[in-house]
């Protein structure tokens, strides 16, 4: 089961770091169709936020189509977006922890890696990752 970690200094709606901490469990496989996300009950249990804030991020959720509430039964994951690549022991995931070592030996912070990373990906990618809508990556 996911753990929702949130950042109240971070400037990003909370319902949105909901959303997008799912996004990217469905990404990385660390969810699946047919898993069931944690109940309003238990988020707001372990991060002391709003029961209609989590409504929200699954409302949002279940309107892309990643998830569907079953009254009675919860929230459950409807469809995947990992990725082979992106999966525990791939190659491109492998070098990309590698680089990441190699990063934090060479002295750089979290926030130093984060900064590359996001100039790499708009050079490369030639949008900032923000103005992105998961499903239109590439689309632009």
């Amino acid at each position: 089961m996911v753990e929702f970690r949130i950042d109240r200094r971070s400037g990003v709606a909370t319902y949105l770091q909901i959303v997008h901490q799912v996004r990217q469990a469905l990404r990385l496989g660390l969810l699946a169709p047919g898993d069931r996300l944690p109940t309003a009950k238990e988020v707001v249990a372990a991060t002391a936020i709003n029961p209609n804030t989590v409504l929200k991020a699954y409302r949002e959720l279940d309107r892309e189509g990643l998830v569907e509430a079953r009254p009675g039964l919860g929230t459950f994951v409807r469809r995947s977006l990992a990725r082979p690549e992106t999966a525990d022991g791939a190659p491109l995931r492998a070098e990309l922890a590698d680089w990441t070592r190699r990063a934090r030996a060479a002295g750089l912070d979290r926030e130093d890696v984060a900064a590359l990373v996001t100039a790499v990906l708009e050079d490369s990618f030639g949008e900032h990752p923000q103005d992105v809508h998961d499903g239109q990556e590439g689309n632009a």
